[in-house]
């Protein structure tokens, strides 16, 4: 079986610039840490970071997250690396695969009316389908101006109220912020510890930054961003409950899109928005306040391009456990 090490994986990353962040050696070694085993396999020009989450009785749960990794003479068709991939999940013994490719969905085609071979559709996903992509072709004043007039009114306003954006390693104070943001909207959190060991895994190698928005020496805000050649990431966010009304959330997120574009990254990526929003209209959507449509609003600001991934596929290798995860999850209908 053509598994590889590490080193030999991200010498075959280098070789595949277009690669998503998590397929790189750092992601898999973050998750190695928290829970999951991180397998790397290269045949040919084809390759993937398959992580593995161990469950009981000694079974796990397979996971590619945007792979697999394409070579320009690749084809994702091949029936020898699947096989590959089949024989490592089985000796892994795992209940279920699942797939989540790199790409965007072509709106003019839309959802493809079928899997391909071997793979059903998934009836649910890890990470998010949609997001809005900003391009960061261009000068910075170009990429500022492409941004609404409220969005560029906020950045401005925050200064004149004297919030104070800054590069920090303070892992914890932003960690606080996180534990206040987790409360007031009701949505879920990693662990201290685990946002610290993804600074140490990618910042010394300048894929990952923290910035606070500070005022008067209270943090306010605070997110951490990643990048990988091209692409820029805002995986991780938060704010306070106090001085809201100095908008340190807007001049906190052009900052971390000021970094990407330092770093020679092309488009940054928001990371999640309602899939459902081509079929809202604006007035319908200005009055949503559940699940991402306040953030939503928030991320729209800053421009950018509504993306669609495609869908989540999945191979099942043991039919009753996979029905049981399903149950536990509680429910299969489809995504």
């Amino acid at each position: 079986m053509p598994t590889v090490t590490l080193s030999e994986w991200n010498d075959f990353l280098s070789r595949n610039p277009q690669a998503h962040l998590l397929q790189s050696g750092e992601w898999g070694e973050l998750k190695t840490a928290f829970g999951w085993d991180a397998v790397r396999l290269v045949r040919g020009a084809l390759g993937a970071q398959v992580l593995f989450r161990r469950l009981p009785l000694g079974l796990t749960f397979a996971y590619i997250p945007k792979g697999p990794v394409r070579g320009e003479a690749s084809s994702a068709d091949d029936p020898a690396f699947w096989d590959e991939i089949d024989a490592l999940c089985r000796e892994h013994r795992a209940i279920f695969l699942k797939v989540e490719e790199d790409g965007w969905l072509d709106p003019a085609q839309g959802e493809p009316p079928l899997p391909p071979p071997g793979f059903r559709f998934s009836p649910q996903h890890v990470q998010p389908r949609s997001t809005l992509v900003i391009d960061l072709q261009g000068s910075e004043d170009e990429v500022f101006e492409r941004m609404k007039p409220k969005t560029r009114y906020n950045v401005r306003l925050a200064g004149r109220k004297e919030v104070v954006v800054h590069a920090s390693t303070d892992i914890e104070r932003f960690y606080n912020i996180m534990e206040v943001t987790s409360r007031r909207e009701a949505f879920h959190v990693h662990s201290l510890n685990y946002y610290r060991r993804a600074y140490e895994l990618f910042a010394p190698q300048g894929m990952c930054a923290l910035f606070l928005a500070d005022y008067q020496e209270r943090t306010l805000a605070g997110v951490m961003v990643f990048a990988n050649r091209r692409s820029g990431y805002y995986f991780y966010g938060a704010s306070g409950d106090q001085e809201r009304n100095r908008k340190p959330t807007y001049p906190l997120q052009w900052e971390a899109i000021r970094w990407a574009l330092a770093r020679g990254c092309q488009e940054y990526d928001m990371w999640g928005i309602p899939d459902e929003v081509s079929a809202v209209t604006e007035d319908e959507e200005s009055e949503r306040e559940d699940g991402l449509w306040g953030v939503y609003r928030f991320k729209r600001g800053f421009g950018g391009s509504i993306r669609r991934t495609p869908r989540t596929l999945e191979r099942v290798y043991n039919p009753l456990f996979y029905r049981l995860y399903l149950w536990r999850l509680g429910g299969s209908g489809s995504d």
